[in-house]
């Protein structure tokens, strides 16, 4: 699962302040388990809030694009002179 950005973060905190004290004031409850419903009613609208806000698609298509790219590449025909390279062994340090 992704982990939720900033403005998702926001969203959904205002939404639960916002939510609490407007069902607070309409509600004009003053008992311990009316609070408590609309306190858990308003984390809960919050986070759907939170989950149904919109994602940046700039992240997704950033990812995606080498992946094409190197498909493409690899279905490029490779030169005699590289393929010819390509039977001796490799003397580099793995990256870490």
């Amino acid at each position: 699962m992704p982990r939720p950005t900033a403005a998702q973060l926001a969203y959904g905190s205002c939404t639960v302040i916002f939510s609490t004290l407007a069902m607070l004031l309409l509600s004009q409850t003053s008992s311990g388990v009316g609070i408590a419903v609309i306190a858990v009613a308003a984390l809960a609208l919050g986070l759907l809030v939170a989950m149904t806000a919109p994602t940046p698609k700039s992240r997704l298509i950033a990812v995606r694009q080498p992946a094409v790219q190197e498909a493409e590449q690899a279905e490029a025909p490779v030169p005699a002179s590289i393929a010819a390279r390509a039977s001796e062994p490799v003397h580099e340090r793995a990256a870490s």
